[in-house]
Formats: C-alpha cells, structure tokens, sequence
C-alpha cells in the first residue's frame, strides 16, 4: 500500500465566491498532483530538510491550498512555500494553522488562471543518517585508501518513492528510500592518502614508572592524516563516524587493525585514527626536581609560593623501524619553559607537546624544567 501521510490539497475559489458565508474556509475541492521531484538533504547531523515540487492549477483571484501531516514529526515552523512559475504574477498572501490539527492553509492571490510550479520545504524527523569509514593502509604504513560509506535510516513514515539525496559533499544520488528501510551507499573515496604512524604517550593517563607495575603498560597507536589538498583530499569537513581500519599484508589479503570512532575534521586539520596499543615502545618519566620558591606571607602564613620543577623522561623503541612518539605533557596554572631539550608543540594554555623521532632500536633522553607560579597554598 502506498504510504505517504504528508496530503496537500488545493481548493480554488474565485474571489466572488470566497465572499459568500456559505463556503467554508479549508474546504479541500482536489488532491493536488503527484511530486514531479523530491530532494532529501542531509548536510546537517541534527535536521533532515525535505523538498519538493508540484504543480498547483491557480484560477484569477485568490485561492486556498491546504497542507496536512498525518502520522509524521514535521516541524510547523519550518514548512515553506515557494511559487516559482509566475514570482512576479502569484503571491502568498497568508498562512494559517486551524486548531488541534496538523494542517496548515496557504492564502494565495493569482494574476491570472495557470499552472504554478511550487516547491514546499519543511524540516522532517526520524530520517537520519550515519556515516562509517573503511581505511585500508599499505604494507609499509605511508599511505591509505579511505572509502566513505552513508548509512541512511528512513522511520520517519513516509515512502519516498523517487528521491534525490543530497549530502555536503560527494556526488547526489537517486533513488526510491522506503519508511522502516535502512541503506547503506558508498559516496566517498580517497586514494593513497599519506599518514604518519603516531605513538601517544600521555602524562595525565599512563604510568610514569611501567617497571614497578604487574601489567604491561600499552602505548596507544593512531594513523594520523590532513584534511588538505595535499593528500587528495580537502573537498570539505569530513563527518564523524566509525572507523574500521585494515592493513594490506603483502600476501593479497588484509589485516583488521583496529576500528574507532572518529570526530569531525575540517579542512586543514587532521584526523587522528586510533589502531590499537602498542608494547614496543617504552616511557619512563621521573619528576627529578619539584621546589617551592618565592613564598608571598599574609598574616604570618604563606598564601602564594612559586615551583622550580624539572621532569626527565627516557624513551626507548624495541622496533626495527624508526618511530615517532608524541609526548603530552601537562603543566597546571601559570607557567614558564625554562630549559628544554627538544622544541615542543603547545596545544592549550596547560598543554605541551613534544614529537621525539625515535630510532630503531634506539633510545632518547629527554629534560624539561619550568617554572609555576602564583600558585595559593
């Protein structure tokens, strides 16, 4: 059975006749014909904006087009009309919303009788998307094939028979979307995307000391690509989603890696794909000095007192191959970089960043000293 619950009907009157007190208001004379074209976007996460075109038959005068929704989240204040034979000769006069029913009536005036083009709009819920990634990363680990998959979820009631769906970026698509139906398309593909292997060692959520634990301490892994034209890509943000990523084994098959969830990432900025931990890789940071200085007295009690603070940290990598390991720290409060080392990255106020290069069976040292200050006792 066909479904569609969202009815325009068109009545039209001439002006004489809409005077008489005999004719009633949201009178509905003919069903208006089937849409000519049906435009699903899904640019924003949060909204589905539908559209669609029709032509209404208008007679001299004024004339009423009523629009119902029956059984579906449409958003009153978002449906729209828009004449677009005759802009110039047609035009909307008002619109009304009668009490306790998902309906609304359109007071159009006509400069002549014709067949007037429309395009209605309106937001509509329960039509989502999501959106799924599979990477597939050369042996070596230097590039990736990143194909994009839209995963369209239509619970929205209607049946939209012959729809063009429309997304921020790749190419539209045709095709009939039934209510209850869910379809997964393929609408994006980039081809040798390069990427950096990236090992993350951070100070705020892994161990300092590994040796003194009963566990291994894992090391997390991530593929690191740029959004930019560069690496083939920089069309337009890509969206968030799920991540499955696979690793060509040399042998005419792949190797699953990891899967991971992965947020918006505009263009120019890069997406960080994590793969799983790593073991081969060590890090070990001691605070080697952590004074208080400057103390600032009220009342015969210290308030306010400085740190000179300095952090060794050894990095070691058990692999045959170089690697590069960023090390994020984090210094709280007010602070100073005393003495450094290796240059560093500072990605907040109380964040810092070092990417050591790593060599293959190799080891690296690696001090730091700052100084706090202003910090209340």
């Amino acid at each position: 059975m066909k479904r569609w619950p969202i009815v325009p009907c068109a009545a039209v009157f001439a002006a004489a006749l809409l005077a008489s007190p005999a004719v009633e208001a949201r009178t509905k004379l003919a069903a208006l014909p089937e849409r000519e074209a049906n435009l699903v976007r899904l640019d924003n996460p949060s909204a589905t904006l539908v559209e669609e075109e029709r032509v209404l038959t208008l007679q001299e005068g004024e004339n009423l087009v009523d629009f119902s929704w029956r059984g579906v989240r449409v958003d009153p204040d978002s449906i729209r009309i828009a004449l677009l034979s005759h802009p110039d000769k047609a035009n909307l006069l008002s619109v009304s919303y009668p009490p306790n029913e998902a309906a609304l009536t359109w007071r159009i005036h006509s400069n002549g009788a014709w067949e007037e083009r429309v395009r209605i709009s309106y937001l509509l819920a329960d039509i989502d998307r999501l959106v799924t990634y599979k990477a597939l990363a050369t042996r070596d680990e230097k590039a990736l094939d990143l194909d994009a998959f839209l995963v369209l979820r239509n619970f929205s009631g209607e049946d939209f028979e012959a729809a063009t769906v429309s997304l921020d970026q790749g190419d539209p698509f045709a095709g009939k979307i039934a209510h209850e139906e869910t379809r997964q398309l393929h609408f994006l593909s980039f081809k040798g995307v390069p990427i950096r292997k990236v090992f993350t060692w951070d100070s705020g959520k892994i161990p300092w000391e590994p040796k003194r634990l009963d566990r291994n301490v894992g090391i997390p892994v991530c593929y690191v690509i740029r959004n930019d034209k560069a690496s083939s890509m920089g069309m337009s943000g890509l969206w968030e989603g799920k991540t499955r990523v696979f690793q060509d084994d040399g042998h005419g098959t792949t190797i699953f890696l990891g899967e991971d969830r992965v947020g918006k990432t505009p263009v120019g900025e890069e997406m960080k794909i994590y793969i799983g931990d790593s073991r081969d890789i060590s890090v070990t940071q001691l605070k080697k000095r952590d004074l208080r200085i400057n103390p600032r007295p009220s009342a015969s009690r210290v308030v306010l007192y400085d740190t000179d603070e300095a952090i060794t940290a050894r990095l070691e990598n058990f692999k045959d191959q170089a690697v590069t390991v960023d090390l994020v720290e984090h210094i709280p409060g007010e602070w100073d970089m005393e003495k450094t080392d290796l240059a560093y990255e500072k990605t907040d106020a109380n964040t810092i960043v070092f990417h050591v290069m790593l060599p293959a069976k190799g080891k690296v040292e690696l001090e730091f000293a700052y100084h706090r200050r202003n910090i209340r006792n």
